[in-house]
């Protein structure tokens, strides 16, 4: 927000010097971004008005100009392409000194005298605009001093606001804090309302429910639109950083500044009928007053009038822009002024769908008082009538009361204050903050009871004032009071496996961890396959970051191929975070997960070990150290799912419930993603694989353990060593301690189509030594149920 210093000044009184005031809004939460001084040291500068312009007889870009200076005549040799007789503009006279230290003296320029210089708005440091002399209106006076004339010296503030203090985003709303913070009162606003003259008016209609609450109108006829913006307006506007247009235009503009309510003017001859606010209709358009033609939906508001049928042709777009065919123009001499209350919920995304910003969607989207439509269509009708004339009809008011709720009631505790804030402030102290700021102040025997103003809408609670409380009596105030030191310990769940400990063992394996957006490109999800149940954002920060994501993997994937092309040929990289999937009408759900993906050689480079690259096998390794700290023996079964590559792939069980995947990615995914290298990766929900038994102490075995190794002879067909390990242990009982794989051979010996299986078995008995009879017995067992299950035979 970019106001002027001296407008300000009109509507709080206060004897702060610059500084100060700039001071004062940062500290009171109205961040100061820049002050820019405008027209200072402008002694000897009036308003001259050039009588006569000839051509330099020795330059050709030059002329000579006979210039009224009120006092007299004097020669000016200017070369400003816009000089011209009849044009007022300011005059420097020899003796001044002008911003940057330009001293004025008398010269002789290519032979031909000069006393003094014609300026531009550059030159008198009010404007960065030098393409030529800054134009004057033709009323103004000459000779008059020119700091007088245009409000100077002046000063343009630009503060940086937060979202809630929308009620900020105008002149008089920066008055109240401004006033509070410096013990001042805001002048009374002439809101007087103008009585009508004609009976001329318009049926206006509200269709779109509790998104357009209230809607306020205003027909002027036999205005002179061709009027020149006044030059207090004009230059008020400019300080803000609207550029002036016609005056119409620059009215509606000026009200939105001062009181923060957006406007529009129409010209009544383009609009037909009764005007219907309404939801805009699947692939309706509508050309926008810069010009462009917008495709719309049935999440825009429109204002639409009857030609073509009851609201059948769209003439503005809700709380963003007016439409073209009905702009105010030079020969426009009726004005359908309107103001309304647009809902934020209505506005939030709008103007970014079509890549646009406004000042009035700026607004809208944060909230305005839904009580200023009316006063600023009696304030826009009295400037107007003041400066360009008209004939004024009643105002027309269409309105919804049951979606207009008026300001609640807030109870603030006196020992609730001194308890947050942790000092004693003056009742009196806090009467006069609240009714400074606006508030309706009640006293009750602990405390006051409070009524925001309807444009305080971020007043709700009772923290809330005690929050404005404490900004305006001053942070700087409250006492520094350092913590007493108790802190309540929270034991750590035995029954789940930390989050940091997941890390510290994927850490331990290699990895590093990454933090990625859980926001991506839903065309990355669609190449993953991944796009079902994706959550879409309404208002997303580009187009690259439309969705939620619905997996980690294509976000770490990502990741590793960025790194991958900046020369680092070995990654290891996991992730924990939440995915979402839409949820029907209820809110998306969220679940924890855990993903990791590798590539390149298998170790770090070394000397001792033959670099080979890395495979399933070395993420399986490192996924069953993860699940050993919640005792976990995991299951593999082979699957194929889209993105995996036919046969390195399986989905990953834990005592028969689905946890996630693991394997490699398919080459057809690898090439849509750009990345030359063979990528293994597994996703794995949190919460299952982290759940755990509460550990029990047991006594150690003092008998011996005996060990037997077989080996098998399994068709190539028997893929899952799982299945195999399965079968072993539930026949081999509670005497298996361990089961070790340690040989696969296919070769001499061996039939073609079969293998060998070499495996130990490691047996115990908590109560005895085992016997040879007790150790054939299990391997008998385990023999039996290998054949009759998997067709496995003792290799001879």
């Amino acid at each position: 927000m970019k106001f002027s210093e001296n407008w300000l000044r009109q509507h709080v009184p206060t004897t702060a010097t610059r500084d100060e005031l700039a001071a004062t809004l940062t500290a009171i939460g109205l961040e100061v971004e820049e002050v820019t001084a405008l027209g200072e040291s402008l002694d000897g500068v009036v308003v001259g008005h050039i009588v006569s312009a000839e051509k330099h007889p020795e330059a050709d870009r030059l002329q000579v100009c006979q210039v009224d200076t009120g006092n007299g005549t004097v020669q000016i040799v200017c070369g400003a392409p816009n000089a011209r007789p009849g044009l007022k503009a300011p005059l420097a006279m020899v003796g001044a000194n002008l911003p940057g230290g330009i001293a004025i003296k008398a010269a002789k320029l290519r032979g031909v005298e000069s006393s003094g210089m014609l300026c531009s708005a550059k030159e008198l440091g009010v404007d960065p605009d030098a393409s030529g002399l800054l134009e004057l209106p033709v009323d103004a006076p000459v000779g008059a001093p020119l700091a007088q004339y245009l409000g100077l010296p002046d000063a343009s503030i630009e503060i940086k606001l937060t979202p809630n203090r929308a009620d900020c985003f105008s002149v008089r709303g920066i008055a109240y804090d401004v006033a509070a913070a410096l013990a001042s009162e805001v002048h009374d606003f002439d809101a007087t309302p103008v009585v009508a003259q004609s009976d001329a008016t318009m049926v206006v209609e509200l269709q779109a429910g509790a998104r357009v609450p209230r809607f306020v109108g205003r027909v002027i006829d036999n205005v002179d639109a061709t009027v020149a913006t006044p030059a207090w307006m004009a230059e008020r506007l400019r300080r803000s950083g609207v550029r002036p247009i016609s005056f119409l235009v620059d009215v509606t503009q000026y009200v939105m500044l001062e009181l923060g309510q957006p406007m529009h003017a129409f010209d009544k001859a383009t609009l037909e009928g009764a005007v219907v606010v309404r939801p805009a209709r699947a692939g309706e358009e509508l050309k926008l007053l810069d010009g462009r033609t917008v495709a719309l939906d049935e999440e825009f508001l429109v204002v639409a009038d009857s030609r073509g049928g009851n609201g059948a042709r769209a003439v503005a777009l809700g709380g963003i822009m007016g439409g073209f065919d009905t702009r105010v123009t030079d020969a426009t001499r009726s004005v359908f002024l309107e103001a309304a209350h647009w809902v934020p919920s209505a506005i939030i995304g709008r103007s970014r769908k079509l890549g646009m910003h406004t000042d009035a969607g700026h607004r809208f989207e944060r909230g305005v008082d839904p009580e200023l439509p009316r006063i600023a269509v009696e304030y826009a009708t009295k400037l107007i009538l003041d400066i360009a004339g008209g004939v004024t009809g009643p105002i027309i008011e269409a309105v919804l009361p049951e979606h207009l709720q008026p300001s609640q009631p807030i109870t603030l505790r006196r020992a609730r204050l001194a308890r947050v804030l942790g000092l004693q402030v003056a009742d009196a102290e806090v009467e006069r903050i609240l009714r400074a700021l606006g508030l309706s102040v009640e006293n009750l025997a602990d405390g006051w009871r409070v009524i925001p103003p309807s444009r305080r809408f971020d007043l709700a609670i009772e923290e809330d004032l005690i929050e404005e409380i404490a900004r305006i009596h001053g942070y700087d105030s409250i006492p520094t009071t350092l913590p007493s030191g108790a802190a309540r310990l929270v034991a750590p769940s035995e029954t789940r496996v930390e989050d940091a400990s997941a890390r510290r063992q994927m850490a331990s394996r290699d990895y590093l961890e990454a933090v990625n957006y859980a926001f991506v490109e839903a065309d990355l999800l669609a190449r993953w396959g991944k796009a079902d149940g994706a959550v879409p954002l309404a208002n997303p920060l580009s187009a690259e970051l439309g969705v939620m994501r619905t997996a980690l993997l294509p976000g770490l994937v990502a990741a590793l191929a960025r790194n991958t092309v900046r020369q680092q040929p070995r990654v290891r990289l996991f992730e924990l975070g939440n995915v979402f999937s839409a949820n029907g009408s209820d809110a998306p759900r969220e679940t924890p997960r855990i993903a990791a993906a590798i590539c390149g050689e298998a170790t770090a480079e070394q000397w001792a070990t033959t670099a080979r690259p890395a495979g399933f096998h070395d993420l399986r390794g490192d996924l069953d150290s993860l699940a050993a700290l919640a005792g976990a023996n995991l299951e593999y079964r082979p699957s194929q799912p889209s993105w995996a590559h036919p046969g390195r792939s399986a989905d990953v069980y834990r005592d028969g419930v689905q946890l996630g995947w693991i394997g490699q990615l398919h080459p057809r995914l690898q090439r849509s993603l750009d990345i030359d290298v063979d990528v293994v990766a597994f996703e794995l929900d949190l919460e299952p694989l982290f759940r755990r038994a509460v550990a029990k102490a047991g006594a150690l075995s003092k008998y011996p353990s005996v060990r037997r190794d077989l080996a098998f002879v399994v068709a190539e067909s028997v893929t899952t060593w799982g299945a195999l390990s399965a079968a072993v242990r539930r026949a081999a009982g509670t005497a298996l301690r361990d089961l070790v794989l340690f040989d696969k051979y296919q070769g001499k010996g061996v039939e073609p189509g079969f293998k060998s299986l070499a495996m130990g078995l490691i047996l115990q008995d908590e109560s005895r030594t085992l016997t040879d009879r007790d150790v054939d017995a299990t391997v008998a067992s385990v023999t039996d149920a290998l054949q009759r299950e998997h067709g496995a035979v003792i290799r001879g």
